[in-house]
């Protein structure tokens, strides 16, 4: 019965440790600038990544694994190499897909959907995603983050986006975890690690 008790205890001392409240005017406008400041710094940057698509119908999310090179601000590429080798590629206003060996492209030039997806997917990795006329943005912190709720106001991005979440970890100025969440609340949440900042990045790993 102790043991209950004392499970019970600490599950209810994680989950108020955990919990969110919002940010004062001064906080969000110190926490903008700060993350505005350092995304014009970067250059580059590499980063292992784990992805969690989550969807209703499905017992457990769909985990997958891979390496992240961005050349800010216009070059990124997704390296998936778990559970299948998917590479997709932004480079020259251009998308290209790699699925194990079967080879795709999209134009992003005069097509503002996908090139909006561009600067949103640009955006979240760097952090710099700010823009009040393209999102109402609700900023709250917790002990360990400071996280900016984004809702799109762009009804073509409204159509596949209900709300985009950036956690930045205390003491650092680049985002930690991007969550995605779907009209249907459906989301994919992606969490990096090892992020190593404005190191060369060999040109190549942006041919398709």
């Amino acid at each position: 019965m102790k043991t209950k008790i004392f499970i019970l205890l600490a599950f209810f001392h994680l989950t108020i440790f955990a919990q969110e409240s919002k940010m004062s005017n001064v906080e969000i406008e110190n926490f903008k600038k700060d993350i505005i400041a350092d995304s014009k710094k970067i250059q580059t940057l590499t980063a292992d990544f784990t992805q969690y698509k989550v969807m209703s119908f499905l017992d457990k999310p769909i985990v997958s694994k891979g390496k992240l090179h961005l050349q800010n601000p216009k070059a990124m590429r997704w390296n998936y190499t778990q559970p299948i080798d998917y590479n997709v590629i932004f480079n020259n206003g251009k998308i290209y897909i790699n699925d194990e060996g079967k080879k795709s492209s999209v134009d992003l030039q005069g097509n503002k959907k996908f090139e909006k997806l561009n600067q949103l997917i640009v955006g979240s990795v760097s952090g710099n995603l700010f823009d009040t006329n393209d999102f109402v943005i609700t900023y709250v912190k917790t002990d360990k983050a400071r996280i900016a709720k984004l809702q799109p106001k762009i009804k073509d991005v409204k159509k596949y986006i209900k709300e985009i979440q950036l956690t930045f970890y205390s003491g650092q100025s680049t985002v930690t975890e991007v969550k995605l969440i779907e009209p249907s609340d459906d989301y994919t949440k992606i969490l990096f690690t090892n992020k190593s900042l404005n190191k060369t990045i060999n040109a190549s790993v942006f041919n398709p």
